[in-house]
C-alpha cells in the first residue's frame, strides 16, 4: 500500500495479496449483513412472523432489481482495474468519469420504474394477501432509493478497483451503526412498521456513500479528471455499458430464478414465507466470506490482466480456493451444530415452532453445498476481471435454468423440502458451466496478449 491508499496487485505473494484484501472486505459485508440482521431480527421479533413474512417475500425481487444496479456499478469498475493495472492513469480517469455518468443514469430510470411497478412485481409473484400490503410499503422505499444505493456501489467500487478495500468498509461499519440507531427508532419508538426498516436502511447506504465520495476526492487525487477527460465519450461509455450491463444482467438473469421460487414457495403459506426469509438472512451472513473472495478476484484478475500476468491470475484462484474449501468445512459445522441456535435471533421457537423446523432444514440443506457456492463466485469473478462479462452472464442462465426447474417441478412434488434444494441445483449448474469457461478465458487472454504459459511463468 502506498502513500496514495492504491495497492498494486500486479507483483508480490498471491497470498498476501488477497488476505490483505479480502479481510477489510470480510468486515465490510459483515458489518453489511449486521444492519440487515438487525433489520430481520427486529422485524421479526417485535413485529412478529407476518410481519418478517411481508419483508422476506421481497428478497427476490429486491435482490432482481437491486442486484441488477449493483452488477452495472461491479462492471463499471472491471474496466478501471484494467487501466490502474496498465499503469495508464489519463484511461482509468476517462473511464471513471464515463461511470460516474452511467450510474446516474441507470440509477433513476431504475427508481422510477420500479417504484411504480412493484405492487404489479409482487402479485405476479403470487404474494399472499395478508402481507402484500405490507411488502410494497417496504420494497417501494427501497426502490425509489435505488440512487443511493447506486452511489455507494459505485463510489466503492472505484475504490476497490485501485486496491483500496479498507475505506468502504470503514463506512460501512459507519451505516451499520446508524442503521441499528434508525432501526430502534423509527420502529420501537415512531411506530413506523416495516416501512421504518426500509428508511433505515436508506439512510445508512447515504451516509456511506457520501463518505466514500469525500475520501475520493480528498484522498485520491490520482482520479481527478481533467477537462479533457471529464467529457463525455459515446464510445467510450458504450464500451463501458457493453462490461456493465452484462454483469447488472447476470444478477438479474439469476434472480428471475429466485422470483420464481418465491412464487412457489408462496404457495406453500405464510409460514414457509418466514422460515425461507430468517433462514435466507442467516444463510447470507455465512456467505460473506464467499463475496469478500469473490470481489477480491475480481480486483486481482483485472489488474493482472491489464499487466499482462494471466498465471497470476490462475496461482491467485488456487489460493482463493484453498482458503474458500476451508472456510467451508468450518461454516457447514457451524450451522449444523448451531444453526437452531442462531436462528432464534429471528424467529421464536416456542412461538413459532413450525416456522423454526423448516428454517433449520432450509439452512442445513443449503450450507452442505456452500463448496459449490464457493467457485460460483470466485471463478465467476475471475472471468468478469478478465473482461469476459458475456460468457459471466451466461452462468445467471444456468442459475435461472435450475432454479426455475426446481420450482416448476420439484415444489409441487416435495413441498418446502424441494424449495430447499433449489439453491443448491443453481449453484451446482452453474459450476458445470463455469469452469471450463475459465479455461477457455485463460487460454484466449495468453493468445490475444501472445504470452506463452511456460515463458510467463519463468
Amino acid at each position: 500500500m502506498n502513500r496514495t491508499g492504491t495497492k498494486d496487485m500486479t507483483v508480490g505473494s498471491p497470498l498476501r495479496l488477497i488476505a490483505g484484501f479480502a479481510l477489510p472486505l470480510l468486515f465490510g459485508f459483515l458489518f453489511q449483513q449486521f444492519y440487515s440482521f438487525v433489520d430481520t431480527a427486529i422485524v421479526g421479533k417485535y413485529l412478529g412472523a407476518a410481519k418478517l413474512a411481508a419483508v422476506g417475500d421481497t428478497g427476490s425481487i429486491n435482490f432482481l432489481v437491486l442486484g441488477f444496479c449493483q452488477g452495472v456499478c461491479a462492471g463499471f469498475s472491471v474496466p478501471i482495474a484494467q487501466a490502474f493495472g496498465a499503469k495508464d492513469h489519463h484511461e482509468m480517469r476517462r473511464r471513471v468519469s464515463a461511470s460516474v455518468l452511467l450510474s446516474a443514469a441507470v440509477s433513476v430510470i431504475m427508481a422510477v420504474a420500479t417504484a411504480l411497478l412493484c405492487p404489479a412485481m409482487l402479485r405476479l409473484m403470487n404474494t399472499p394477501e395478508e402481507i402484500i400490503g405490507d411488502s410494497v410499503s417496504y420494497i417501494r422505499i427501497i426502490f425509489i432509493g435505488i440512487p443511493v444505493t447506486v452511489l455507494f456501489n459505485m463510489a466503492s467500487g472505484i475504490l476497490r478497483s485501485l486496491g483500496d478495500s479498507r475505506t468502504p468498509v470503514f463506512f460501512l461499519i459507519v451505516a451499520s451503526l446508524v442503521n441499528v440507531a434508525l432501526d430502534l427508532l423509527l420502529i420501537l419508538v415512531f411506530r413506523m412498521d416495516v416501512a421504518g426498516a426500509a428508511v433505515a436502511t436508506l439512510v445508512s447506504q447515504l451516509t456511506a456513500g457520501i463518505g466514500c465520495v469525500i475520501v475520493i476526492r480528498r484522498r485520491y487525487p490520482i482520479l481527478r479528471p481533467t477537462g479533457e477527460e471529464k467529457k463525455a465519450d459515446p464510445a467510450l461509455m458504450k464500451r463501458m455499458l457493453m462490461t456493465g450491463l452484462p454483469m447488472g444482467l447476470q444478477f438479474s438473469i439469476t434472480a428471475v430464478g429466485a422470483v420464481i421460487v418465491q412464487w412457489s414457495v408462496n404457495a406453500l403459506g405464510v409460514d414457509a414465507v418466514a422460515a425461507i426469509a430468517a433462514s435466507s438472512k442467516l444463510s447470507m451472513f455465512f456467505a460473506c466470506v464467499f463475496d469478500a473472495l469473490a470481489t477480491t478476484m475480481a480486483t486481482y484478475a483485472g489488474q493482472n490482466m491489464g499487466a499482462g500476468k494471466i498465471s497470476r491470475i490462475h496461482r491467485g484462484l488456487k489460493v482463493t480456493s484453498v482458503i474458500g474449501c476451508v472456510y467451508c468445512a468450518l461454516a457447514m459445522a457451524v450451522i449444523w451444530f448451531l444453526g437452531r441456535t442462531l436462528l432464534s435471533l429471528f424467529i421464536d421457537g416456542e412461538t413459532d415452532p413450525a416456522v423454526m423446523d423448516m428454517a433449520q432444514t432450509y439452512i442445513r440443506l443449503n450450507g452442505a453445498f456452500y463448496i459449490p457456492l464457493l467457485f460460483v463466485n470466485i471463478v465467476r469473478l475471475s472471468v468478469q476481471g478478465m473482461g469476459f462479462t458475456r460468457i459471466a452472464m451466461l452462468a445467471g442462465v444456468f442459475e435461472m435454468a435450475a432454479r426455475t426447474a426446481v420450482a416448476l417441478f420439484v415444489v409441487p412434488v416435495l413441498g418446502f423440502t424441494g424449495a430447499c434444494v433449489a439453491n443448491p441445483a443453481a449453484w451446482i449448474m452453474a459450476d458445470i458451466f463455469l469452469f471450463p469457461c475459465y479455461f477457455r478465458c485463460i487460454r484466449a487472454l495468453r493468445e490475444r496478449l501472445q504470452v506463452p504459459a511456460v515463458s510467463e511463468a519463468a
